[in-house]
């Protein structure tokens, strides 16, 4: 298969299925129970958990399920910090013991972070760009049932017109007035 992965359908459906694909109906619906922050995460991370987690959830964005890729954010948040932190202490350019110069250790760990936060904001709608492609609508929708349609064909018998569903015989026979059948 080409092309960007499929997205969830309560994604499509806040961004209004610009698409117009077909819905899949048998899509599982996750429980919408707000997920916990794991215990491995460190304290900034855990910090930046608790500011997001509740937003996220009130938004439609995020359920139990979705506890993985909030936590990986969070645990790339807290080491970005972390590398930030220890750069202020030392300087962009370190000299190896054999005399080399290179950049620090700790800017690799900072840019790398960065780029895995990127991913992970795009991902759940951190970003000015992935929030304005989502439209908020009052409460998260649910997969609406198909609606079935029926052809009718009206024919004229005699002196009155009837109504016969394709399909059924005799049943669903409807016998209308004259003064209907002049809409």
């Amino acid at each position: 298969m080409s092309g960007p992965p499929r997205k969830p359908s309560a994604w499509r459906r806040a961004e209004g299925n610009r698409g117009k694909r077909a819905w899949n109906h048998a899509e599982p619906a996750p429980p919408r129970d707000l997920p916990r922050c794991p215990s491995h995460l460190g304290a900034e991370a855990r910090r930046e958990w608790r500011r997001l987690v509740g937003v996220l959830h009130d938004m439609g964005v995020i359920t139990v399920i979705d506890r993985a890729v909030l936590a990986a954010y969070c645990q790339a948040w807290g080491r970005w910090v972390e590398a930030e932190e220890k750069l202020r202490e030392t300087p962009l350019l370190i000299r190896t013991p054999s005399g080399y110069v290179q950049q620090s250790p700790w800017l690799s760990v900072a840019n790398r972070q960065m780029e895995l936060m990127g991913r992970y904001m795009a991902e759940i709608g951190l970003t000015p760009a992935a929030r304005s492609r989502i439209v908020v609508q009052g409460t998260p929708q649910t997969a609406e049932p198909p609606v079935i349609i029926r052809r009718i064909i009206i024919s004229a018998a005699g002196d009155e017109d009837r109504m016969l569903d394709e399909g059924d015989d005799a049943k669903g026979v409807i016998t209308l007035s004259p003064d209907a059948t002049r809409l």
